[in-house]
């Protein structure tokens, strides 16, 4: 027999944090056959490299996948380079733009790098569902859709909120949940964890198993982890989001900008710390910096080690405690003429702090620019800067102005 932990300590470790399971029974039933046949369980992930970045949001089910391999269980990531080109509509109010192969091989690079930050990799079984979809016929294509009714495609809220609201729906978009679920069919999936923006998905692998003939699969849906923001959920696009890649002072930095509100949820989602002691914290009017030092510690720890996040920790301090800047704060170099009359957006330009002229204008606008404390919204602002002069753009981002001749 397998060396696998009781089914009910099991069970503790894989419902911390989850949303739904489909069904509970059945996982339990799956959990206790595994330990009597000594047959870890299959459990499927399915990533589409729609983009080169991940962020926490997307951890938050990559931890329960490590979990399940702490556990003594087989995780199986499928890279999802054919239904990467549709695009999961899931949660989406407008079709996705579609991705050529070679953004999708571009993204992938990156993904199975920082997946690896999460993932045991020496124990992951990674494949791609172009292994099997590419081999399609458009008879095969044709039986496939043949599974399911248009009927029960929009029933899916996204799809009937779009079409209540005249925004298309492409046919195209209709297949997504039949591919995701026909992956589950190969890899014959015990379980598949996704957030809960995909149950519709999780729940269609589950009938096409059963058509087939196989035991369908357990269904772990995991929460959408709000953005830095706490309003929306984490994402790129909105700018609210803390990517693996982020260096150790940006990751805590943001951390540490995070709203009350949302330390519980990023405590029992992002770390394995006791929530009895968490919410003891939260209750007990302490102040919640310290508590959110605390956060920011453990997770720049688990991505760039503890040494990374005690630095970050004393340089976050010194900025923002004693208002200093940091040492690594890039120099802008400008002629003593010049600083008679700056144009603010060409600083921002010049600092890096901006990517363009528009988006260093969007930034003037949203107040977000300061150039020793004080804040800068024309659009077309000059001033006259001294040797010396702080710009900061934003909560995290420095640069020392330095006026020499031939600067």
């Amino acid at each position: 027999m397998a060396d696998f932990p009781a089914v009910d300590e099991q069970l503790g470790v894989i419902l911390r944090g989850v949303a739904d399971v489909y069904r509970l029974e059945e996982l339990r039933l799956r959990l206790a056959r595994s330990m009597e046949s000594s047959r870890p369980l299959r459990v499927k992930f399915g990533m589409d490299p729609t983009s080169p970045d991940i962020h926490l949001g997307h951890t938050v089910p990559l931890r329960k996948l490590r979990q399940f391999q702490d556990l003594g269980h087989h995780v199986v990531l499928i890279i999802g380079d054919y239904t990467a080109m549709i695009g999961d509509p899931s949660g989406r109010s407008k079709t996705r733009p579609r991705l050529s192969s070679d953004e999708i091989e571009r993204n992938l690079q990156t993904y199975l790098a920082q997946v690896s930050k999460v993932l045991d990799a020496s124990k992951l079984e990674i494949t791609r569902n172009g292994k099997w979809f590419s081999a399609m016929t458009f008879r095969d294509v044709l039986a496939l859709a043949g599974r399911a009714t248009v009927a029960q495609m929009i029933e899916r809220d996204d799809f009937s909120k779009r079409l209540r609201d005249g925004v298309p729906v492409g046919l195209h978009e209709l297949l997504y949940p039949l591919m995701q679920g026909w992956d589950s069919v190969e890899v014959r999936a015990d379980v598949e964890l996704g957030g809960t923006d995909q149950t519709f998905n999780l729940m269609a692998g589950r009938d096409l198993q059963k058509n087939e003939g196989q035991e369908q699969q357990v269904a772990i849906t995991t929460p959408i982890l709000p953005g830095l923001d706490g309003v929306e959920k984490m994402s790129k696009s909105l700018d609210n989001y803390v990517a693996l890649e982020d260096t150790p002072g940006d990751m805590f930095g943001k951390l540490m900008s995070i709203p009350d509100a949302l330390l519980e949820t990023y405590f029992e989602l992002l770390t394995l710390e006791n929530m009895h002691d968490v919410r003891e914290h939260l209750r007990s009017g302490r102040n919640p910096r310290d508590l959110k030092e605390r956060l920011a510690l453990i997770i720049v720890g688990q991505y760039h080690g503890a040494e990374a996040a005690r630095s970050a920790a004393d340089e976050f301090r010194r900025i923002f405690a004693e208002k200093g800047i940091p040492d690594d704060a890039p120099e802008v170099s400008i002629s003593p003429e010049d600083a008679a009359s700056v144009s603010v957006v060409d600083l921002l330009l010049r600092a890096g702090h901006a990517p363009s002229r528009s988006e260093a204008r969007r930034l003037l606008r949203q107040g977000a620019v300061r150039i020793d404390d004080e804040k800068i919204t024309g659009e077309d602002a000059r001033l006259a800067l001294k040797n010396g002069a702080v710009l900061k753009t934003g909560k995290r981002r420095f640069a020392r102005i330095t006026t020499r001749p031939g600067g």
